[in-house]
């Protein structure tokens, strides 16, 4: 049978046996009308006032959004909400939009434009974070650690984190908490929630929050500084909204990953020989790092000594900037990447996670993103044919297990969570 893969902005099809495993979320009830959504939640929140009832009659109001390696769907989102704002009395001249990039590149104007819109790029002040750019204050510590987040986002006198939720590869989850840290963090504060020793946990994985080293510093350094409203969202494969959660934190996120959980996990007939995996396609396969996602959606369902194929557009490259292609050029097998000893190191997190997957299979890669060099020196096998590679993969898997091949296909990646049953 011929499946569908998300890649950059194309769907290019592979062909697999009639009996692999496919897992997709399936479809979804979108929201008929997702602005009125927008502002019916924010008009009747899950917990606490209503947005109208929470907006000062004097101070900034700040609100936070996703940076653009997120499939957040600002410009739905953000017009209600920044309407309703000037409704309660906080236009343009009282409103500050904060990109929380974490450790990100920041957008260029024309990426920004697209990412909120051109009205609201020439209507709104925009800040795109800068995690090295001194502009942090302390607001207390976590594990002994200082919390050091954006000045913009801490002296507010108000503050509203807009996000989406879908599974994380260590964090659990993403939205809620994650916009303020890391998104809104310093260096030194981001090093700490992705340290060695908590990537290293095993309970730093997807779906679990509660008890998860990465995500209880997160929720606890944003609690340091919380926002008076969190609006987060869940999407559908088109990035159309499913529903819209509203309320302080931690209520509205909870709710929104309840929400989510039957949506996008799926139990799957144990371990796999070949697994064909992406990482969603545009925005979120944009570069290698990000790519790192969707090998780790594969290792939950592939066998020891498997193969993953990965399809990712990855235009970005590695990408350039960070500290992600020093770490892959320093390391020669996957225990170095995936050692927890020693001080963190920005972007180590996902050298980590990188060589824990190839530890338990061969990854190869089909991007038009990556050349062959970069690609070996990620310890990646280059496939420059993503059909033949596919074939390839399931023809050499019958050596590995003296039967035929099995085959799991994962046509969204990390967006949809498979779990071996058992």
């Amino acid at each position: 049978m011929r499946v569908r893969l998300a890649y950059g902005t194309e769907a290019p099809e592979v062909e697999v046996p009639e009996d692999a495993t496919v897992v997709a979320s399936g479809e979804q009830s979108v929201l008929a009308d997702p602005s009125g959504a927008v502002r019916a939640s924010l008009a009747h929140p899950l917990a606490g006032p209503a947005l109208g009832d929470l907006v000062p009659r004097q101070g900034e109001v700040v609100v936070v959004f996703p940076d653009l390696t997120r499939p957040m769907p600002n410009t739905t989102v953000l017009p209600p909400l920044l309407a309703e704002l000037e409704r309660a009395g906080a236009g343009p001249e009282r409103v500050q939009l904060l990109c929380a990039t974490g450790t990100h590149r920041q957008a260029t104007p024309a990426e920004m434009a697209a990412l909120v819109g051109p009205y609201i790029v020439g209507r709104y002040r925009i800040h795109d974070h800068d995690a090295d750019d001194g502009a942090h204050v302390p607001v207390g510590e976590v594990d002994g650690t200082p919390v050091l987040l954006e000045r913009r986002y801490v002296e507010a006198g108000m503050r509203i984190l807009t996000g989406f939720v879908e599974p994380h590869f260590f964090a659990g989850w993403s939205g809620g908490p994650k916009g303020t840290c890391p998104g809104l963090a310093a260096t030194s504060t981001i090093l700490e929630a992705h340290s060695p020793e908590r990537i290293a946990d095993p309970r730093s994985t997807w779906l679990v929050t509660e008890g998860n080293p990465v995500h209880d510093f997160v929720r606890a350094a944003t609690a340091l500084c919380p926002p008076e409203l969190s609006v987060d969202v869940t999407i559908d494969r088109q990035r159309r909204l499913t529903g819209v959660f509203t309320g302080p934190l931690p209520v509205g996120h909870r709710a929104a990953i309840a929400f989510a959980t039957d949506r996008v996990t799926r139990s799957v007939g144990g371990r796999f020989d070949v697994v064909v995996t992406t990482n969603g396609g545009h925005p979120l396969d944009r570069n290698l790092y990000q790519a790192v996602k969707g090998m780790a959606a594969a290792e939950r369902v592939v066998a020891d000594g498997g193969i993953i194929v990965m399809a990712a557009a990855c235009g970005d490259g590695v990408p350039g900037e960070g500290a992600f292609a020093r770490i892959l050029a320093a390391a020669s097998t996957p225990a170095e990447l995936a050692g927890s000893g020693g001080p963190g190191r920005l972007d180590r997190w996902q050298a980590q996670v990188l060589g824990r997957v190839l530890a338990r299979a061969e990854v190869w890669l089909y991007s038009q993103g990556i050349d062959d060099d970069a690609a070996r020196s990620a310890q990646l096998v280059p496939v420059p044919d993503l059909a033949a590679a596919v074939a390839d993969a399931i023809a050499r898997a019958p050596g590995r297990t003296g039967g035929p091949a099995r085959v799991c296909v994962l046509p969204e990646g990390p967006l949809t969570v498979a779990t071996p049953a058992g």
